[in-house]
C-alpha cells in the first residue's frame, strides 16, 4: 500500500510539473509568431554566416532547454548533440545531468535529549527533469545544499544521542526520502544520503568513558564471583567424595608431595591427618 501511494504520488507530481511546461510552452501570439518569422527570414537571407549561430552542441551527459521569445519551445529537452535554435528569437541553457555530491557542512544540533553533537554528511544527487530544474527553481544544486543542511537538523532533532550513536542507516534513509520528496519539484533525484561523522563535546566523550569502564568492572567482578561460586561448589563436591573413603584422603597427600618435590624445593612443608595425631595422644 505504501508503494502504492508513492507511486501514484509521483504520477501526480508528473502530471503537475506536464501541466506546468504545457503552460510555458502555449502559442507565442501574434507578435511573437511575427517575431519568429522575421528571424527566420533573417537567417535566410544571411544563410553562409548566420549558420554558425545557429547550430549548437552539448555533450552526451548534457540536455539544453530552449527558450523562444521566454517560452519553453518543447517538453523535452534537446541533445545530446547538434540541435538547431533561432539566433535573434531563442536561448538555451545546459542542464548537466550527471551525478553530484557535496559535503554537508558539520551542524551544531541538539539532540531529543537535550545532548550537543556535530554532525556532517555527504549527499548524491542528480538532475532526472531538466526542464523542472531550470523553470521551477532559480538555483537547483544550490537550493538543494540548503535544504540538505535543514533536513539534517529536522531529522536529528527527533532523536536522542544513543539512536544517532546507534541507527546511521536509518537517519540516511529517512533523510534521503525527505530530500527526495521535496526536490521532486525541482526536477532533482536524491540517489544517495550518509552520515559521515558524528562529534560529540570532550566531557561527555570523557563521561562516557568513564560509564564504559565502570560497568566493565563491574561486569568482571560478577564473571570472578561467579567463578568462584562454581569453584566452591566443585570442591564441595570432591570433599563429599573424598569423605567416603579415607584412603582417597592419604592418595591426595602423596599426591600433594609429589607436587612439591618435583620444585626442587630445600624445605618440603608436609600436612598430616588429624586421625594420625590423634592416635599418638591418646598413648
Amino acid at each position: 500500500m505504501e508503494m502504492q501511494g508513492r507511486m501514484e504520488s509521483q504520477k501526480r507530481r508528473g502530471r503537475s510539473n506536464e501541466d506546468l511546461v504545457s503552460e510555458r510552452t502555449g502559442a507565442l501570439g501574434c507578435v511573437g509568431w511575427t517575431i519568429v518569422i522575421l528571424s527566420g527570414m533573417f537567417v535566410v537571407l544571411l544563410f553562409p554566416l548566420t549558420i554558425w549561430f545557429c547550430f549548437r552542441i552539448v555533450q552526451e551527459y548534457e540536455r539544453a532547454v530552449i527558450f523562444r521569445l521566454g517560452r519553453i519551445t518543447d517538453r523535452r529537452p534537446k541533445g545530446p548533440g547538434i540541435f538547431f535554435i533561432l539566433p535573434c528569437t531563442d536561448s538555451f541553457v545546459k542542464v548537466d545531468l550527471r551525478t553530484v555530491s557535496f559535503d554537508i557542512p558539520p551542524q551544531e544540533i541538539l539532540t531529543k535529549d537535550s545532548v550537543t553533537v556535530s554532525v556532517d554528511g555527504v549527499v548524491y544527487f542528480r538532475v532526472s527533469d531538466p526542464i523542472a530544474s531550470v523553470a521551477n527553481v532559480s538555483n537547483a544544486d544550490f537550493s538543494t545544499r540548503l535544504l540538505a543542511q535543514t533536513t539534517l537538523r529536522n531529522v536529528l532533532g527527533t532523536k536522542n544521542l544513543a539512536e544517532v550513536l546507534s541507527d546511521r542507516e536509518g537517519i540516511a534513509h529517512s533523510m534521503q526520502s525527505n530530500l527526495d520528496e521535496a526536490t521532486d519539484h525541482w526536477g532533482i533525484k536524491v540517489e544517495r544520503v550518509e552520515i559521515k561523522d558524528v562529534k560529540l563535546p570532550h566531557q561527555l566523550q570523557r563521561a562516557m568513558a568513564a560509564e564504559a569502564e565502570a560497568a566493565r568492572e563491574a561486569r568482571a567482578k560478577v564473571i570472578a564471583a561467579e567463578g568462584e561460586m562454581n569453584a566452591s561448589r566443585a570442591l564441595k563436591e570432591a570433599s563429599l567424595v573424598i569423605a567416603e573413603s579415607p584412603s582417597a584422603l592419604q592418595l591426595r597427600y602423596l599426591q600433594t608431595l609429589n607436587t612439591i618435590a618435583a620444585e626442587k624445593n630445600s624445605t618440603i612443608i608436609f600436612p598430616l591427618p588429624m586421625d594420625v595425631l590423634s592416635h599418638f595422644m591418646r598413648k
